[in-house]
């Protein structure tokens, strides 16, 4: 299960990663073996199994581990709390979770010996597939033409953000790895000017050809290509460098791409994202020595990072007023408690099915669950179904159960991150084989579980989320304003004055884009949660107006400053 972690890591930062996966993984099965051992309670065990889902869903969603998040430590911890335990066989079992978690990172490090550029090679190459199919989507009139151009926006915004993060994690020690990852940002660079590209008919039907013909050979492990740049695009470059060399990769780089995804799916027709003129990061440096490298007055041009130390980022993310973090981690709590004691009253087997149930449906806000949980009883329900099926298969052995799981587990991760329903479908009937292992139960006996298991914790869940309420939801999104309102003067000071010194330009821009980014996280939040006092709607609109006009004219002075200079 922990080899399900960080595919989308350079090997470097997957190393480490998956180093803290694994740890966390095999201390929260040590924590639930233990309490098998001592408890006897199974209500007891379902509060404790409750409160570790909680610790799951707070850690994960602070440090945006990113899928599978929190369901997998969950469900392993939840069924360990249930497994007929010796407190003398504790260390044992514990030793043999470490053991398959080494393996585990022996086997996602192992293509590094072979390919050690591939991550980041793989990200680049679907960030150009899927500006070559916004190239190739045809501009339609009607609702038909807009949905299909704001879908492929969305997701080419989306697939460029994504390798962006993959590439500002690559590290530069070796010469080998910062010219490879020099020239992949040269071709994301000429990627990401699809998002505001004008190209219509042969001109972009050659274009997108071209971004394809790269993605192969990037897939293939072909010598990277030349690739020419236009003037706009290598300033964008020459920032992309001092923002990673600011220190700002994490945080700082992930919210310059969501809120460029954000103005994407918006439809927005701000300067910032389609208009004429430098874009990410341009201005920054007064000359370059190769692409990819920033140079001022001799050395690396540097500013303070917009967010804080990754180390800090957890903390500031539970402090911060308003943090969802908390009632979330609350709702992950109650309901997950409330639907194992359901379970239990109701003579279920596996009360910790329903707690994993209910963890899974808590998400960002109430209509984002109640979404969940529609989702996770669907494809559990199918997966109900294929587990019938597969049962002749089961019952030829322990060799087929195996490979049924592996199976499986090679189908939930392909699935989940793109279609949460569909891979519960493989979830499922693996969780279901896993049950199995331990010892044989009528097939009747546990898909019934499993289905008043599913139904007990996604109803249960939703019910918490309605009682349960983010009411401090609005109150993030003043506090979110008056941090895009700070940062607009101080954008406005540096564009106005020529004084101001470059480095002090961009650290304005930066924290304008951060703030920005989490009025819109805010503004999400907020609006899915019920029984809320009524939302600034108008004054986030304005907010959002103007701080994009005011990176717009940040955007021309610090390009004016670069063409003078």
């Amino acid at each position: 299960m922990c080899a399900l972690y960080a595919h989308g890591f350079p090997y470097a930062a997957r190393a480490r990663t998956l180093v803290w996966v694994v740890l966390g993984m095999v201390a929260s099965v040590a924590v639930a073996l233990t309490a098998a051992a001592l408890v006897d309670s199974a209500a007891l065990l379902v509060l404790l199994a409750s409160l570790l889902a909680a610790v799951h869903k707070v850690a994960c969603d602070a440090t945006r581990i990113g899928p599978p998040g929190n369901l997998i430590f969950t469900f392993l911890a939840a069924s360990s709390f249930f497994s007929p335990q010796h407190l003398a066989d504790v260390p044992f079992h514990t030793g043999l979770a470490l053991l398959g978690g080494a393996l585990a990172w022996l086997i996602c490090m192992a293509p590094a010996l072979v390919r050690p550029r591939g991550p980041e090679r793989i990200a680049t190459a679907r960030a150009l597939e899927a500006a070559a199919r916004l190239l190739r989507t045809p501009v339609g009139d009607g609702a038909a033409g807009a949905r299909a151009d704001r879908a492929a926006r969305s997701g080419t915004a989306a697939a460029v953000n994504a390798a962006w993060h993959t590439l500002f994690l690559v590290s530069g020690r070796s010469t080998a790895a910062a010219v490879s990852r020099a020239g992949l940002e040269r071709l994301l660079v000429r990627a990401e000017s699809a998002l505001s590209s004008g190209a219509t008919g042969a001109e972009a039907s050659g274009e997108a050809e071209l971004l394809l013909g790269w993605a192969r050979g990037l897939r293939a492990g072909a010598p990277l290509p030349s690739v020419q740049l236009t003037p706009a695009q290598a300033e964008e470059l020459a920032g992309v460098a001092v923002e990673r060399e600011a220190g700002a990769a994490g945080e700082a780089g992930h919210n310059v791409g969501r809120e460029a995804g954000h103005a994407v799916e918006r439809g927005a027709a701000h300067t910032f994202e389609r208009g004429p003129g430098p874009a990410r990061g341009a201005g920054c440096a007064t000359a370059r020595s190769g692409p990819g490298v920033a140079v001022e007055g001799g050395r690396l041009a540097r500013n303070r990072p917009a967010f804080p130390a990754r180390r800090s980022y957890v903390l500031h993310r539970l402090r911060e007023p308003g943090s969802p973090l908390r009632p979330l981690g609350l709702r992950v709590a109650a309901g997950c408690a409330l639907a194992g004691w359901a379970s239990l009253a109701a003579g279920v087997g596996h009360p910790y099915w329903a707690v994993v149930t209910a963890a899974s449906v808590f998400q960002a806000n109430t209509s984002l669950s109640w979404q969940r949980a529609v989702q996770r009883t669907l494809g559990n329900l199918l997966g109900l179904l294929v587990f019938a099926l597969l049962l002749p298969v089961i019952g030829l052995g322990p060799l087929a159960m195996v490979l049924l799981a592996f199976v499986l587990v090679i189908g939930a991760e392909a699935l989940m991150p793109r279609n949460y329903w569909l891979g519960s479908v493989c979830v499922t009937p693996m969780a279901l084989l896993l049950s199995e292992f331990g010892a044989d139960h009528p097939a009747g006996e546990l898909m019934g579980d499993r289905l008043i298991d599913t139904v007990l914790g996604a109803a249960v869940g939703v019910l918490v989320c309605l009682l349960v309420t983010n009411r401090r939801a609005a109150g993030r999104i003043d506090a979110a304003l008056a941090r895009v309102a700070h940062a607009r003067d101080e954008a406005a000071l540096a564009t106005g004055s020529p004084d101001v010194p470059r480095q002090r330009a961009c650290l304005s821009r930066d924290r304008l884009i951060a703030a920005l980014g989490e009025l819109r996280e805010a503004m999400e939040t907020a609006s899915g949660e019920w029984w809320q006092r009524a939302l600034p709607e108008e004054r986030v609109a304005v907010a959002e107006r103007e701080g994009h006009q005011a990176l717009t004219r940040l955007a021309h002075t610090l390009g004016a400053r670069v063409t003078t200079g």
